[in-house]
This record gives C-alpha cells, sequence and structure tokens, in this order.
C-alpha cells in the first residue's frame, strides 16, 4: 500500500506540475492577442525531478530492507515536503491570468501528490523494517567445496549435475 502511495502521489505530482498554471494574454494593436501558458514546470522546474525521485523510490522500497528501508522512507518524505513546498512557491510568484480554474486546480493536485509521497515516505519510516523484504533467491551465496572426482576420465551423474546447477553450483569448475 505505501508503495502505490508513492507512486501514486508522484504521478499526481507530475501530471499537475506539467500543467498550464498561468496563462498571460498580450493585447497587441492590429495583431492578434499574444497567448503564453506557463507550466509549473515552467515555474518550479526542480518539482519535475523531485516527483521521479519519488516515484523511483517509492519502487526501491520493494527492494530494500530494514535500516536501508527506513532511511529511504525518510528521503521519501523529505522529497514530498520538497514538492509540496516547490508547487506553493511556484504557485505564489504567479499570476493565474487566464488560466482559470487551472490556476489553481493543478497546483492543488501537485500539492496533494506530494503529501501522498509524504504519508508513503512517514510510513516507511516507521513501519518499513517489519515488514517482509524480497526473497534472498538471487542473493549470491558462498561456494560450497566440492571434492573432485577420484578419477578424472570418470562421467559425472547427469542427475547430480542439474541438482548442483539448481543449487547454484558449477559442477564443471574443478
Amino acid at each position: 500500500m505505501t508503495v502505490l502511495c508513492c507512486a501514486a502521489g508522484a504521478g499526481l505530482a507530475l501530471y499537475g506540475i506539467t500543467r498550464a498554471w498561468a496563462v498571460e494574454v498580450t493585447t497587441r494593436p492590429g495583431l492578434p492577442d499574444l497567448t503564453t501558458a506557463r507550466t509549473g514546470a515552467d515555474l518550479a522546474p526542480w518539482v519535475v525531478g523531485l516527483a521521479l525521485v519519488a516515484l523511483a523510490g517509492g519502487g526501491a522500497l520493494l527492494a530494500t530492507r530494514g535500516t536501508a528501508r527506513r532511511g529511504l522512507g525518510a528521503l521519501l518524505a523529505l522529497t514530498g515536503a520538497a514538492v509540496v513546498a516547490g508547487a506553493v512557491g511556484g504557485r505564489t510568484g504567479a499570476d493565474a491570468g487566464a488560466a482559470g480554474a487551472g490556476g489553481t486546480l493543478w497546483p492543488v493536485v501537485c500539492v496533494l501528490g506530494g503529501l501522498l509521497v509524504v504519508a508513503g515516505g512517514w510510513r516507511a519510516l516507521r513501519h518499513g523494517h517489519e515488514w517482509p523484504s524480497m526473497g534472498a533467491r538471487y542473493e549470491r551465496r558462498p561456494a560450497t567445496a566440492t571434492p573432485p572426482p577420484a578419477n578424472e576420465d570418470e562421467r559425472v551423474d547427469t542427475r547430480t549435475a542439474w541438482d548442483a546447477l539448481d543449487r547454484g553450483d558449477d559442477p564443471t569448475a574443478p
């Protein structure tokens, strides 16, 4: 649930930051009006990077365990808080102009995304060390010493060779 919370929050923040937060209309006599749309990424460009860090961190929660997972939770909480601060700071410096409701809606969506990341990071910080971790199937185990065959020309039993491969041992290694 925490991973989904972080991923959804990062997705909301990315979506909200890429929408038009301000639209400036400049009237020019004798020419058509000049319309300039400014997205949240124009106003606070670092929020995009922070949202991507939150997305990657949410996925990394699955691969970590123990203290590393708790540290990642703290990093996610700080990242989410920075997304919120960036969205609020970017919005306060811009006049919505002709953006209408989108000038308020998209910054709020970005802030909600940041708050979801904060909630997910806080949960991982508090309870992440208690969660189960990935299996150790793909972790490297120390090699066990197998005695060499008495006779080098001796044929290897195929069943034994396949069992050794299943354990991760190389039956052909000397």
